[in-house]
């Protein structure tokens, strides 16, 4: 890589750090499965200073998503599981659901498929001041007390209780970001007969060498957890972010709640392997996870017109979506110097990552910030990262 391209992408994460936007960040940038640009910036921590290393745990959060996503496939592949099933085949709370209207709840048309999760078209929201987003926000606020109080819901009892929550708007009408895949987690506790992260381990994380991927931090790795922060804007400053998030705890210890959607940590050495099993067609280092044919499906658009309508985060300009995974399908309206059909996701602390089958490329950006550095700052990351091609 030139030296130029090295100085560039290093001095926009320098500045993030001098700043005082971020504590830290690694990023790495594979093409044809070799590793050119591999950097790791500040600290994990502000009040102890241990620096980020290539070993650093991070949380995941919603890019956890695209692993629920490559489970459910696995059990697709061998015919254990229907795309457009109903969810109500495996979770008894998905039966008789209703839908929220001005004028009081009614039927749905349709029951929610495994496909409409898959596709965040299943209308099962995030808590938000929304009315059935209120609802949503007093589970997630049940669940909390119930963990704090010794008595915590599994995956299976929280996600029986989202299904009996009242939609937004009927199955598949609109693109709506939520919880869809922590319900998946459940319908694969179902089908496997193995709890969520006993499937995950057997399935993909021993197969692929994710030695540090889990839903907690075993005590023997704790110091090697980052710390995430919250940029507090009106003090220019970062602060320790130690409220509960979407039933996501301390990480210390096995979660009876296993979140498909946000709950995994990981390591930038565990996440390049997963994404490089996609780069290639469902393989890494000689083990089969999936089908070439089942990737593609992965990576293929799916959202129509009605429902991009309300697809429209800044962040995601350009791109159409599927199975938790952004696909890039205009360059010109993302501004983007990258290949039509890259794919990937990101998560609430500002991780991000790409797979570009056309180049044979793969970004992955880990940082530990709320809410991340913007969309504006990636892009500017990718537009450094193409260039150099």
């Amino acid at each position: 890589m030139d030296d130029k391209i090295t100085v560039n992408l290093s001095s926009i994460i320098q500045k993030e750090i001098d700043d005082g936007l971020i504590a830290g960040a690694s990023l790495r940038v594979m093409q044809n499965n070799n590793t050119f640009f591999d950097h790791v910036y500040g600290v994990t921590d502000l009040e102890t200073g241990n620096p980020i290393t290539d070993n650093t745990i991070f949380r995941l959060h919603s890019m956890t998503k695209p692993i629920t996503a490559v489970a459910v496939m696995i059990l697709y592949e061998r015919g254990q599981l229907d795309l457009l099933s109903p969810v109500s085949d495996y979770l008894e709370g998905f039966k008789n659901q209703k839908v929220h209207t001005s004028s009081g709840l009614v039927d749905v048309i349709r029951p929610v498929t495994i496909q409409d999760l898959l596709n965040m078209t299943s209308e099962i929201q995030y808590p938000d001041d929304t009315e059935t987003g209120k609802l949503m926000g007093a589970l997630y606020d049940e669940v909390c007390s119930a963990h704090h109080n010794g008595n915590p819901l599994s995956t299976l009892e929280f996600c029986n209780r989202m299904g009996q929550m009242p939609l937004a708007f009927q199955p598949g009408e609109r693109w709506m970001y939520g919880a869809s895949a922590d319900v998946l987690g459940a319908v694969l506790e179902v089908v496997s007969g193995k709890k969520y992260s006993q499937f995950l381990k057997d399935e993909i994380f021993i197969p692929l060498d994710m030695k540090d991927t889990d839903f907690y931090v075993p005590e023997e790795k704790q110091s090697r957890f980052a710390q995430i922060y919250d940029y507090i804007a009106d003090r220019k400053k970062l602060q320790l972010f130690t409220a509960d998030f979407l039933a996501l705890f301390d990480y210390m210890a096995p979660p009876a709640f296993e979140s498909g959607g946000a709950g995994l940590v990981s390591t930038m050495k565990d996440y390049s392997n997963f994404a490089l099993m996609l780069l290639n067609g469902g393989t890494y280092n000689g083990n089969r996870i999936l089908g070439r044919k089942t990737v593609e499906y992965i990576a293929t658009p799916q959202l129509d017109e009605e429902q991009l309508k309300a697809y429209n985060w800044d962040s995601q300009y350009g791109y159409n979506y599927g199975n938790y995974c952004r696909i890039l399908v205009d360059t010109a309206k993302a501004a983007s110097n990258g290949s039509l059909g890259e794919f990937g996701w990101d998560g609430y602390c500002g991780n991000y990552f790409f797979v570009d089958p056309t180049e044979k490329l793969v970004m992955i950006y880990m940082v530990q910030r709320c809410g991340g550095s913007g969309p504006d700052y990636i892009r500017k990351l990718r537009s450094i990262i193409y260039g150099a091609i």
